[in-house]
């Protein structure tokens, strides 16, 4: 659990850094690819190929494709053709996909972990509901596509890890993750990259290179082994405990107007679902024993 909380503060200052400084200014594609490149650095002096039987080191490889290279992908698509609330919006719906994901995953039925997800979701709709407009389905499901590969990605690393040593070293393997990530970043940036938005000034390349380092390379590092070390309905609703988070850190030091009622209801029903979800799996296990 303190991985994921950690990594929910890292990831609430990565958005404002993102917005003030980067969107709109840098080129999108480009900006994944430094993302990705510098994340990878961070770990491929550590890698140890033996580690790893080949299809398992293709295994991470894929959810570092998934989880960064194709979800940032349908991510950026989609303020093509959506608002930003209405991007907001239908992230939300991420923990209900962790929830039926680990339960297919691992070959099981859990109500309770899909009833703590879609009380996390209420209270992400609380904060960022703003309204949408009609004849918008495609962004829609473009985000949705978003959503299920950052989704499949943590999942499925849950699933990796439920296979492997107990005592593997894991920052010995994860650089396979981020050359995963670089197989999309690379060809994307080619294809679709704008080099006549590159970044213009030392601020943007710093903060380039703090997303790199620390928001991708520390941060999908520690919450992705936070996965591992949780139920599927504690990782659902620490999915969208970054939504009051973000809001929270954009509000406080860029003076971003927020609705602070909504973000505290929407934080206590967050809260709210977490408690719910432990209270559940405790008194299910005391009916096992």
């Amino acid at each position: 659990m303190g991985y994921l909380i950690s990594v929910t503060a890292l990831w609430a200052f990565s958005f404002s850094l993102i917005g003030v400084y980067l969107a709109g200014q840098v080129d999108s594609y480009f900006a994944v690819l430094v993302r990705v490149t510098l994340a990878m650095l961070v770990f491929l002096p550590f890698l140890r190929p033996s580690l790893l039987r080949g299809k398992q080191r293709i295994t991470l490889m894929a959810l570092g494709a998934i989880q960064l290279g194709v979800m940032y992908t349908f991510l950026y698509q989609s303020f093509l053709l959506l608002s930003v609330p209405e991007v907001l919006l239908f992230t939300i719906f991420t923990p209900v996909y962790i929830a039926l994901l680990d339960d297919l995953m691992f070959g099981r039925f859990t109500p309770i972990y899909l009833l703590t997800a879609l009380l996390a979701v209420v209270g992400a709709a609380v904060i960022r509901y703003d309204g949408i407009d009609s004849g918008f389905w495609l962004g829609f499901f473009v985000v949705q596509g978003a959503n299920l590969c950052f989704a499949l990605g943590q999942v499925g690393y849950r699933r990796l890890a439920a296979d492997l040593p107990a005592d593997l070293a894991w920052h010995n393997v994860f650089g396979w993750f981020f050359i995963g990530a670089m197989v999309v970043a690379l060809p994307a940036y080619l294809l679709f990259g704008n080099n006549a938005a590159l970044p213009s000034t030392p601020l943007q390349w710093g903060v380039l290179a703090w997303l790199g380092l620390a928001a991708s390379g520390v941060g999908y590092f520690a919450w992705n082994q936070g996965a591992t070390r949780v139920d599927a309905g504690t990782l659902a609703v620490m999915n969208n405990a970054l939504i009051p988070a973000g809001l929270l850190v954009n509000l406080v030091i860029w003076s971003r107007e927020a609705d602070i009622v909504r973000l505290l209801l929407g934080a206590l029903i967050m809260a709210a679902s977490l408690w719910l979800n432990h209270w559940l799996l405790q008194r299910r296990k005391a009916a096992t024993a």
